[in-house]
């Protein structure tokens, strides 16, 4: 990959796109992680004002530390970024007293993390919406296209998507181009949607490089018989994630009228 032009690309496409739409700038969610690192250091470089956005829930402090520092970074390296914190726990913690609580633990729990994203999605559209900005998307091609590792009209409902067509190894090759801190570069993957300290890769059941060899392994057509064990059980997460999810990576079903109904 030729990272700087890739990142040269990325760059001009946020221009141009927020230019021809007459939008003034960007907010991004900041998680700790590195695909919202590199999302909000692409929109940073644009010119564009910038807004980087925490939303912690019951948050760990190891990604809290990891997104102030990154933040600190950018303001420092670029004056047309800002910064701003929502802390969404006490509101989240109003939403889980007010909802029934059906089904066994882990059902709900699910539930619950999905909404934590969709609270964040909400917080970001309204500053959004405050400055007349756009939404800025962290998802990567893996994740949104893959096996769908994402909420939907959570950290999915986005404006754009700047790095949906970069697998995770390339985002950090970005990351690690763009100056990203190295806390970020070095950090487990994780959603941070329960509270607790499991991985991207504990909920998946294979790690990212797994997954980006599984996708392209499908893509190509790769004969399953020739997989090792190993292989084999990645190749059926990442097909089964890949079918039970594609609802997330499809235009929603409209169910059209015949014309002689009408």
């Amino acid at each position: 990959m030729q990272t700087e032009k890739v990142i040269d690309h990325i760059v001009n496409w946020l221009r141009d796109y927020a230019n021809n739409a007459t939008i003034k700038g960007f907010v991004v969610g900041i998680s700790g992680g590195i695909d919202s690192a590199v999302t909000s250091s692409l929109c940073a470089k644009t010119g564009l004002q910038t807004v980087c956005v925490e939303m912690p829930i019951h948050q760990a402090s190891s990604q809290v530390n990891r997104a102030q520092e990154h933040i600190l970074q950018l303001k420092s390296n670029y004056k047309n970024v800002t910064d701003t914190s929502v802390d969404l726990t006490p509101v989240f913690e109003e939403f889980k007293k007010n909802v029934p609580a059906m089904g066994d633990k882990a059902t709900i729990n699910l539930a619950l993390a999905n909404t934590r994203a969709r609270l964040r999605m909400t917080s970001l559209y309204y500053l959004a919406g405050l400055h007349g900005y756009l939404v800025a998307g962290t998802g990567n091609k893996v994740e949104d296209f893959g096996v769908g590792f994402y909420t939907k009209y959570g950290d999915g409902g986005v404006d754009i998507s700047p790095i949906a067509d970069l697998v995770k190894s390339q985002v950090y090759t970005l990351g690690k181009s763009l100056g990203v801190p190295t806390s970020i570069q070095i950090a487990t993957p994780t959603d941070g949607l329960f509270g607790d300290s499991r991985s991207d890769e504990d909920q998946i059941g294979a790690s990212y490089d797994e997954l980006e060899w599984a996708m392209e392994a499908q893509e190509k057509g790769e004969n399953i018989t020739n997989f090792s064990d190993r292989e084999l059980e990645v190749y059926k997460i990442y097909t089964h994630l890949n079918t039970v999810n594609q609802h997330k990576m499809i235009p929603i079903p409209v169910c059209n009228i015949p014309v002689n109904l009408l």
